[in-house]
């Protein structure tokens, strides 16, 4: 794709039935960050889409959220100590692991966890896997593998592996990394090692993957075959193409925020599009790394997300490439 000339403005808006709106609709009452990231784990559309043949049935998915959930989802929006304990003091570097927790916390809290984070070892130095999460459903145990992940669309390379959707620091694509979910993780119960850990044999085992999917230049959501029709999804654009943006008011979106959309006090310091810019270019000439950001509008005292999306590096098309030449990103 070639860079939009910086004379033209780029299409960030986020239409009046945007997730981000409906979101808003159903979970204004939620301000708290903690509890709006829970109530975005347990609410929003699957990434993958559970019923498509291209996942052979090993997609779950959480289904429609009943009143009983939302209405305890409103009491911690009042009494945040249960959250806060399950959480503790540990500051979170990794987003992943944050989101876990979350999800471990209300999966005790509704008596479905078994277990968390369960290790499985076939020797004291040799690690075979670990357990996301075992759950009760019913009389049968469960195997979940659980993942929150953030792609950007590489028109150039999309494809039914899903190795056109690349992780925002060239990590990883959505297709190498279902196939490690498949080919490994969800086989762990038939290990050996994980036979003395497991109370019965385990009913199915199956990935729950929420997340957020990034288009070019503000282009729309692609319809792609497995998956979710009605994904949560923003742009991704360079940092030359930023001067375009049409806003008025943005935030940076640090990374323990990037699940629900950011609602922020009205005082809160926002940015101007002209300090968003500055911050942008002083970042890149750091760190050289992506971005992710919100547009903010507006709501009575808050400001709240009205769309989102990754600034990266103007060669950052260039060093996906180079990395699929290098074999670090598959081809």
């Amino acid at each position: 794709m070639t860079s939009l000339p910086l004379a033209a403005p780029v299409n960030t808006s986020a239409p009046a039935g945007s997730y981000q709106a409906r979101f808003e609709q159903r979970w204004g009452h939620l301000t708290r960050p903690h509890v709006r990231a829970l109530a975005w784990l347990l609410d929003a559309p699957d990434l993958l889409d559970p019923a498509s043949p291209h996942w052979h049935g090993r997609i779950a998915t959480l289904g429609p959220m009943s009143p009983e959930t939302a209405d305890w989802l409103a009491a911690l929006e009042q009494d945040l100590i249960p959250l806060e304990a399950a959480l503790g003091s540990r500051h979170y570097s990794r987003l992943g692991l944050y989101a876990e927790r979350l999800m471990a916390f209300y999966f005790a809290e509704h008596g479905k966890l078994v277990a968390h984070g369960l290790q499985v070892r076939a020797s004291r130095n040799d690690t075979v896997g670990e357990f996301d999460f075992l759950l009760r459903d019913g009389d049968d145990l469960v195997h979940l593998e659980f993942a929150t992940k953030f792609y950007l669309l590489d028109a150039s390379e999309a494809g039914a592996d899903f190795n056109g959707l690349i992780g925002p620091n060239l990590a990883d694509t959505l297709g190498a990394k279902m196939r490690k979910i498949f080919d490994r993780q969800l086989s762990l119960a038939s290990h050996p090692a994980a036979q003395p850990l497991l109370p019965q044999p385990v009913a199915r085992a199956q990935a729950l993957v929420k997340g957020w999917l990034f288009y070019p230049g503000g282009e729309g959501a692609a319809a792609m075959a497995g998956i979710s029709q009605p994904h949560c999804h923003g742009f991704w654009i360079t940092l030359q193409q930023a001067a375009a943006l049409q806003g008025e008011r943005y935030a940076i979106m640090p990374r323990l925020h990037w699940l629900a959309p950011l609602k922020v006090p009205l005082e809160s310091s926002a940015m101007s599009k002209d300090e968003l810019l500055a911050a942008l270019h002083e970042h890149m000439a750091q760190v050289a790394a992506p971005v992710m950001v919100a547009e903010l509008e507006r709501r009575g005292e808050w400001l709240v997300e009205r769309c989102r999306g990754f600034v990266v590096p103007d060669d950052w098309r260039a060093q996906a490439a180079q990395r699929r030449l290098d074999g670090a990103l598959p081809a």
